[in-house]
């Protein structure tokens, strides 16, 4: 899969985005409350309002967002024709900008349709600019949606919703509090980690998972650290970008697949659902995916690099465990409140998304899951 977006990035890039709208009459900008408050983004659209003859401003995205959610959205747009869409936010907001940059075209599936997976054939030119470092939406042809009739998510998947351009604006992301860089810098790393170990991996998702896992080891916990330091944002944002290219050419499995369960019925939050499971699944596939762990753990800080390739991948499978207790994440689902009474609704939930679960690197049964889950019960698992 190509990806041909224009990406633009650094500090203050936002002061570049001028040309991007010559010749264009009516955008929409996608966005949130929250998002829609940051100094910089009133500056963009400020630009917007003076150069664009109209601006339509969608700030209702909600976090992880349903599909009767983008259904509402869609049914709010304006009638006259959208010639540039625009999304600023984390991943929900990008994903759903994605999915109107189709809905809006004349003639176009609607979402019902999507959803069943008839494929679209074109979309309105898009800018997507992530204000978190962590879903990599910005680089995937993917837009999950929670569906909650059946308590779990599903995702949109077409090359077409990839963007014409992407900005990866560091002064964006410092409005994230500790908890939320942390949760969506711990998504980042699940993309990287699992898209690297995929049975779909290939040289190109390797190499951008590589790129993306060196930016993302030394830079995620400085941000947290000093959260104005520019330099680990922009980082960051790379990293994410690197994961979302990831996917886009392989694809996630265990975590993903463990945690969908967590926000369709739970609401985690995604970041924080992929924490808890990050080392107790890459701790189960670790036997299938030795030589690339032990690749994963040379790109670490200070390693020993007298380990041999076994002791290097769980010396990985540590690391994992440990930055989620240093980023003060969850490590168990029992301190959120989720008793060991849910185990069979997971298990069951979780095997069932096969999109997922083909991409792990060995057999998976619901007695593997199941023990995987357990481990999130430490009172069960002792």
């Amino acid at each position: 899969m190509n990806i041909n977006s224009t990406v633009i990035s650094g500090f203050q890039a936002l002061n570049d985005l001028s040309y991007l709208l010559r010749g264009k009459k009516q955008a929409l900008l996608v966005t949130d409350k929250n998002i829609e408050g940051i100094p910089a983004v009133q500056r963009l659209t400020a630009q917007l309002q003076q150069q664009m003859g109209s601006l339509c401003i969608i700030n209702t995205v909600p976090p992880e967002p349903s599909q009767h959610d983008v259904a509402s959205i869609v049914a709010a747009l304006p009638g006259s024709d959208i010639d540039l869409v625009i999304g600023v936010g984390g991943g929900s907001v990008l994903d759903v900008a994605k999915l109107l940059s189709i809905l809006c075209v004349a003639g176009a599936p609607t979402l019902d349709a999507l959803l069943a997976g008839e494929k679209p054939q074109t979309r309105t030119p898009s800018l997507l600019i992530p204000t978190t470092a962590g879903t990599g939406s910005e680089a995937t042809p993917n837009a999950i949606l929670a569906i909650p009739e059946k308590e779990t998510k599903v995702g949109i998947i077409t090359p077409v919703m990839l963007p014409d351009y992407v900005a990866l604006i560091p002064e964006l992301t410092t409005s994230m509090p500790p908890h939320i860089a942390s949760s969506t810098g711990i998504d980042a790393l699940c993309h990287l980690i699992e898209c690297f170990t995929a049975t779909v991996s290939n040289p190109v998702s390797d190499n951008y998972a590589l790129i993306g896992m060196k930016k993302l080891f030394t830079s995620l916990e400085t941000t947290i650290a000093e959260p104005d330091n520019l330099e680990a944002r922009l980082n960051m944002l790379w990293a994410s970008y690197y994961g979302g290219a990831s996917i886009a050419h392989a694809g996630t499995h265990l975590v993903h697949a463990m945690s969908y369960p967590l926000g369709g019925k739970y609401h985690l939050p995604h970041g924080v659902a992929n924490a808890i499971l990050l080392a107790p699944c890459m701790r189960f596939v670790r036997p299938a995916a030795v030589s690339k762990f032990a690749q994963a753990y040379d790109l670490l800080p200070n390693v020993d690099t007298s380990l041999d390739e076994e002791a290097k991948s769980h010396a990985l499978v540590e690391y994992f465990a440990a930055l989620v207790k240093r980023l003060k994440l969850p490590a168990s689902l029992e301190e959120l409140g989720i008793g060991p009474d849910h185990l069979p609704y997971l298990v069951e939930a979780a095997l069932d998304v096969q999109r997922l679960m083909k991409n792990v690197p060995m057999k998976v049964g619901a007695d593997d899951v199941r023990n995987v889950y357990l481990t999130l019960f430490p009172a069960l698992s002792h």
